[in-house]
């Protein structure tokens, strides 16, 4: 599985976080929760996606959607704002065509959000920051319940 490198907002230390891992991501200096941010596919989407023992934002995308371009910053930003909270997992959809079909993308960006490997909410197309944090505020407030 691929690590992502993620600097903590805390203390500024670089950290190596996993795509897959049991818990949650905290800086090995300071402690605090790190933002969660991973790459999945076709071959790895269960494990990081769906076995995540947090929820799971899913954002499927494409280099060269220019929509999914301007979503992405926003979503990164949430992925810091939920640190401990979530995990942001990015999926392209050139790259993984069996869960294209799978999960019926037909436009992108579409970001899922999944609970214990069940999708709870589901979000089409670009949309504002604040639409996008009061979309995912729902889903992780009905996704408690």
């Amino acid at each position: 599985m691929a690590s992502q490198l993620i600097k903590c907002l805390h203390c500024g230390k670089t950290n190596r976080v996993p795509g897959v891992a049991s818990g949650r991501p905290r800086c090995a200096n300071c402690k605090q929760d790190l933002p969660w941010v991973a790459v999945a596919g076709d071959e790895n989407f269960a494990l990081v996606a769906e076995g995540s023992s947090v929820p799971a934002l899913i954002d499927f995308w494409a280099e060269w959607c220019g929509p999914c371009r301007m979503v992405s910053p926003v979503l990164d930003q949430l992925a810091q704002e939920k640190a401990g909270a979530i995990k942001l997992v990015k999926v392209d959809v050139d790259r993984a065509p069996g869960l294209s079909s799978r999960f019926a993308i037909q436009s992108i960006p579409t970001l899922m959000v999944i609970v214990n490997g069940t999708v709870v909410a589901r979000q089409i197309g670009a949309a504002p920051a604040p639409a996008l944090r009061a979309w995912l505020d729902k889903a992780l407030a009905g996704a408690a319940r």
